[in-house]
């Protein structure tokens, strides 16, 4: 991409690629959107052992980038029922391998453990509903509904918060994030969910305003946790983006940290209370 484009040009450029992309690959479903997933999984979790590299740390990349990757595969192939079973197999592996290359890096071998886990459990494990949620009954429209919420709240903070924001939630993590933008955030959501939610029951006539209304609500009110968190990970090692592979936008983790709260919150909600 050339670098004389400006950071929002480069960042508006990649939006109009990829949305189309993103956006046919859920309507179609099925193994072309598992693929999809494992890939940004696997690339997000490259990212993050890359961070924890450059601190010194020695995670242990290839379970942890073909683990999350495979996951979401699993997911769509078997269904829950694999998930947690594979998931467990990871853990097994993680530990038998780190027990046997001990000797490579000896002095954090411990939290090179422990980062790989975490890594698998995080990204594999809570990534792995982008796909379980897309399967679900009518999960197209499901799906349509529990990302967008995300991109409502980011828009209702970003244009509140910069206006009206004094009160800074996280300054040490996150010094543009305040209070005021974060409860706009939870406003926009809830009410364009909701909208959003009536729109889509011309399709799925069981789907309400109130489910939107929910869905929203929920989402904006947790899912701003995974952005924070991730930012908790990048200021740890003093880094503004999990890499520069989307040109304007950081990398693929820097993408996906609000998704991991909201697939499995989405997913959750739908099963048990709709």
């Amino acid at each position: 991409m050339p670098a004389s484009l400006s950071p929002l040009s480069q960042r508006t450029l990649v939006a109009i690629l990829l949305i189309p992309v993103g956006v046919s690959l859920i309507w179609v479903g099925g193994a072309a959107f598992a693929l999809f997933a494992a890939l940004v999984l696997g690339l997000a979790a490259l990212e993050y052992a890359h961070l924890f590299q450059k601190g010194g740390y020695h995670p242990t990349t290839w379970i942890l980038v073909s683990g999350c990757a495979a996951l979401p595969l699993i997911r769509y192939l078997g269904g829950d029922a694999f998930a947690l079973p594979a998931l467990t197999a990871l853990i097994f592996l993680t530990m038998g391998w780190q027990v046997f290359t001990y000797r490579s890096h000896h002095e954090t071998a411990v939290l090179d453990l422990n980062i790989t886990l975490g890594g698998l459990v995080y990204l594999g494990g809570l990534g792995g509903y982008i796909v379980s949620l897309r399967q679900l009954p009518d999960g197209v429209w499901w799906f349509l509904l529990v990302f967008p919420a995300i991109w409502f709240a980011d828009a209702g903070a970003y244009f509140v918060g910069s206006r009206m924001g004094k009160h800074r939630m996280a300054p040490h993590i996150s010094p543009s994030k305040t209070w005021e933008g974060y409860l706009g955030g939870v406003v926009s959501s809830i009410a364009l969910t909701a909208g959003l939610a009536a729109l889509w029951a011309l399709r799925v006539p069981y789907l309400t305003a109130g489910h939107g209304a929910l869905l929203g609500a929920v989402i904006a009110i947790l899912s701003p946790l995974g952005d924070l968190g991730e930012s908790l990970i990048k200021r740890g090692f003093g880094v503004k983006d999990s890499s520069h592979l989307l040109p304007g936008h950081g990398g693929v983790f820097d993408r996906i940290d609000s998704w991991l709260w909201a697939a499995p919150l989405g997913y959750y909600m739908i099963v048990w209370f709709f």
